[in-house]
């Protein structure tokens, strides 16, 4: 795909969701990052109903750094995962604490040397808690979007995300970051996509080989 292609689909997307923005809560970039870690393998509507109690128990790097680990999983259960998460998010802090000064860094090459944040994770928090994006995070939505629209070929998450920004110039990054997730949601599902009532489908390649 050519950058005018892929700018002119950017482009009926923004037009499509003119509100799109992120769905996760937060009020500090840290709450950004524990909201990002928990998101893993589960839905923002969830993460959402667990924070606001989780975070009036621990909210801070050092909260986390200091929590029992216990009582940390017993709040997040309900996310999945939540031993590792837990685990994860309480390192989090302890790293944050020792490393940054009790601050989220922000620069993506020392947001991935935490634990729990991956390349995906540090993008949103980026755009999300810095309102610097530095790149596109490739979830599940963004993944089969960029398939089958024909942005990219690759099925892992890195070079997908290679592809996306050698075609979306970079004053379109903050908009691709929400609108492909809305966009997957609403019409572009995994399992029975509404095709017929979406405005790409003479872009995209999963429907002209239907």
């Amino acid at each position: 795909m050519n950058k005018k292609n892929a700018v002119e689909i950017v482009e009926k997307l923004i037009k499509i969701y003119p509100d799109a923005k992120c769905s996760l809560d937060f009020n500090t970039p840290f709450e950004m990052l524990v909201a990002v870690c928990l998101s893993a393998q589960c839905t923002d509507e969830r993460v959402n109903k667990v924070t606001p109690e989780l975070f009036k128990v621990y909210d801070t790097p050092k909260d986390f750094a200091d929590c029992d680990l216990e009582t940390l999983e017993n709040l997040i259960h309900s996310c999945g995962f939540y031993k590792n998460k837990a685990k994860n998010l309480k390192a989090a802090g302890q790293k944050i604490m020792s490393d940054f000064n009790g601050e989220v860094p922000q620069t993506m090459d020392e947001l991935i040397t935490i634990p729990g944040v991956g390349r995906k994770s540090a993008n949103v928090i980026m755009l999300e808690a810095f309102n610097n994006p530095q790149g596109i995070a490739v979830d599940t939505h963004a993944k089969r979007l960029a398939n089958r629209l024909g942005f990219s070929k690759e099925s892992e998450p890195s070079k997908i995300e290679k592809d996306l920004l050698k075609v979306i110039p970079k004053e379109y990054w903050k908009d691709v970051n929400h609108i492909f997730i809305w966009h997957g949601r609403n019409i572009c599902s995994s399992q029975s996509p509404k095709c017929d009532n979406c405005l790409l489908k003479e872009d995209c390649l999963n429907y002209r080989h239907k």
